[in-house]
């Protein structure tokens, strides 16, 4: 069964999960509609720095921010200017680690979704006077709402799934940064194969879970789509 140290690691997992999910809604929509928007020279750069996460090897990405935050790192000196220490080795260090390696999951299927609509409907808008926040708000949200939802679904099983970066920027300190990928490693490694059964057990209801309600979701607006001929 479940040891207290498991249930503490799935907490902080799902409080990581939690709060890198909804900084990455507000700060990816806005990269993700300007993206979808845009014919600007630097969509291809831009567009390549989000998807950068997809094909890097997390250690890699880790390695990097780990000096970046660190005590000679520029964001490091910054933090430390401000009396806050350095972000390496804290929660809020896994939290911005996190932020960059699930970037493309949220940003990329809000593009899709926003791109799929195509200019009409706000074209719409604007012949009824409707302001460019109005037609974000009214419009291009409501509709953009199934790949938001993927997107956040996306986000959060990515988060709780992640392992490199979170050794490399957390380490393994329990209460602070041991989140479940490193609580099974940690079972693993002193050969406690039952408990770390258990919980990679959980891992696989809980991934089965989430996606299951995402496909059901999804088949289920087409079908309401179809219905309604929306």
């Amino acid at each position: 069964m479940l040891s207290d140290t498991d249930w503490g690691a799935i907490w902080l997992t799902l409080r990581l999960a939690t709060t890198v999910t909804a900084l990455l809604l507000l700060l990816g929509t806005p990269l993700a509609l300007w993206l979808a928007n845009t014919r600007s020279a630097l969509r291809g750069p831009v567009s390549a720095l989000v998807a950068l996460p997809l094909v890097l090897p997390p250690t890699v990405l880790g390695f990097y921010l780990l000096i970046f935050m660190g005590p000679n790192g520029p964001m490091g000196q910054f933090t430390q200017a401000l009396g806050l220490g350095t972000l390496p080795f804290t929660f809020w260090g896994l939290v911005i680690a996190s932020l960059l390696y699930s970037l493309p999951f949220v940003v990329q299927p809000i593009q899709n979704a926003i791109e799929s609509q195509g200019p009409r409907p706000a074209e719409v808008a604007a012949t009824l006077r409707s302001s460019p926040w109005d037609t974000f708000w009214h419009v291009t949200l409501p509709l953009a709402k199934p790949g938001i939802l993927t997107a956040a679904v996306l986000g959060f099983a990515h988060t709780v799934g992640e392992f490199g970066v979170v050794l490399m920027i957390g380490g393994n300190i329990p209460g602070e940064t041991r989140v479940v990928s490193v609580q099974i490693y940690d079972h693993v490694e002193a050969l406690e194969y039952t408990q770390a059964h258990w919980l990679s057990a959980s891992m696989i209801v809980f991934s089965f879970a989430v996606l299951l309600s995402l496909y059901l979701l999804q088949q289920r607006k087409s079908a309401v789509g179809l219905r309604y001929g929306a």
